[in-house]
């Protein structure tokens, strides 16, 4: 699965990467602000600057993709052809990867063929080819931290040793470094195990200081470096402030229009200079909690719209909005196919246990809130992907099973009603 996952992303990503090397507005298409900070960082700068200028010290991103980002830049160059084409590959292994936690968080509950099923589907589900082999951002990276994170929740709810729980909250802490979002799972996947232990009987007090101990020892480096640069406590990233304002203004024809973000507005990153990044991101939070003070109504209608969004891909079918989204109207088929053969799933694994489907809820619940309050894009649901991927295979293969089973035994019937007809028959005869 591994190998034919990653050849086909590789073969997509040699048709797409030229995008990604184009120098307009200096390179920014590669990477955006996580190639911006990365270059800082390979010109011995720090983790500073993430738009188009010498800013100084920033937390505008979580640190992981852009020190990766800045390797690669040490390697092969700076914005070069050869980073490009690293940074685009070593996405596509991470995507190729994500089929092992996928194929075992499929075995775990649902066997053999579910897992199969599952990990041939993420070899060839588009979302997991397309952003890949497209896309220089932590998503892809995120996608599989996510994977491994609720593999390894799975597998919690029975063990008591400590060096697996410990190793849990290390690979949370590394996933809330390498995307924030990450936190809004992790510790309830880990709050749930831990109840779950604690219900059996185990020993639980012990693992569960052990995870929280070792994400505190993960995270905290992050954290007093930008108390020591900043003055104040900024936990993982700078901007929420501005994601508040960027989704919640008068602009709604477009989930993400432009023209509220420093890098598409001139405006905006005067401001953002004349500021600095903490006041600016400051400045951003205000505005956009006045404007949802002041267009409650409307703020509801925009939080459902998201809501729509993030399980649906349909956002509108104006003139307008398909001339800037061409492709929406197959997207849209397609993702919510996949949330019904999803939600088909999870109620199939409820019937199952309770237990066995709440993990899923948990990440399907908790996961897209901040983007129901703030705005979406069309890559904020990749990683928690394998877990639509697994339910909906479960759906499938369990419909599969279904099938075969209703045919073995109406095979069954008519082989016995022949049988008896026989018998009859011979009965008569004598």
């Amino acid at each position: 699965m591994v190998v034919v996952a990653l050849a086909l992303r590789l073969i997509v990503m040699s048709f797409l990467y030229p995008e990604r090397t184009d120098p307009y507005r200096d390179h920014w298409r590669l990477g955006g602000e996580a190639g911006r900070i990365a270059r800082s960082v390979a010109q011995g700068e720090g983790f500073s600057n993430p738009l188009f200028g010498k800013t100084g010290p920033t937390a505008w991103l979580a640190p992981v993709f852009p020190y990766l980002l800045a390797g690669i830049f040490k390697i092969f160059g700076v914005y070069s052809k050869a980073s490009a084409i690293a940074a685009l590959a070593i996405d596509c292994l991470f995507s190729a990867l994500t089929c092992i936690p996928i194929y075992f968080i499929a075995k775990k509950h649902f066997g053999n063929a579910t897992a199969a099923f599952a990990g041939w589907a993420w070899t060839f589900f588009p979302y997991g080819i397309y952003f890949p082999a497209d896309f220089i951002w932590a998503t892809t990276l995120t996608t599989l931290l996510m994977s491994l994170i609720f593999l390894l929740a799975l597998y919690l709810e029975t063990s008591s040793s400590i060096w697996q729980w410990v190793g849990f909250g290390a690979l949370s802490g590394i996933g809330g470094l390498t995307d924030p979002v990450v936190m809004a799972v992790a510790p309830f996947l880990g709050a749930w195990a831990w109840y779950r232990l604690y219900k059996s009987g185990r020993r639980w007090l012990a693992p569960g200081l052990g995870a929280v101990l070792a994400v505190t020892l993960v995270v905290s480096p992050w954290f007093i470096r930008n108390y020591e640069t900043f003055q104040r406590m900024i936990p993982f990233r700078s901007c929420l402030g501005l994601e508040i304002y960027f989704g919640n203004n008068q602009d709604s024809w477009h989930w993400g229009p432009p023209g509220y973000h420093p890098s598409d507005n001139e405006s905006e990153w005067r401001e953002y200079q004349q500021l600095g990044e903490i006041g600016y991101v400051n400045k951003k939070f205000h505005q956009g909690l006045a404007f949802i003070d002041s267009h409650r109504l409307l703020y509801v209608q925009q939080t459902l719209r998201r809501v729509v969004y993030l399980w649906t891909g349909f956002w509108s079918f104006s003139h307008r909005y398909l001339q800037e989204e061409p492709a929406d109207p197959f997207n849209v088929v397609f993702c919510t196919g996949l949330t019904v053969l999803t939600l088909i799933g999870l109620w199939r694994a409820w019937r199952l246990g309770e237990a066995i489907a709440m993990p899923y809820v948990i990440v399907f619940v908790f996961f897209p809130v901040i983007y129901y309050l703030t705005h979406p894009e069309d890559y904020y649901r990749r990683p928690i992907d394998p877990q639509y991927v697994v339910l909906s295979a479960y759906a499938v293969a369990s419909w599969i099973a279904g099938k075969r089973r209703r045919a073995s035994a109406v095979s069954k019937m008519a082989v016995t009603t022949i049988e008896e007809t026989e018998f009859l028959l011979t009965g008569i005869k004598r």
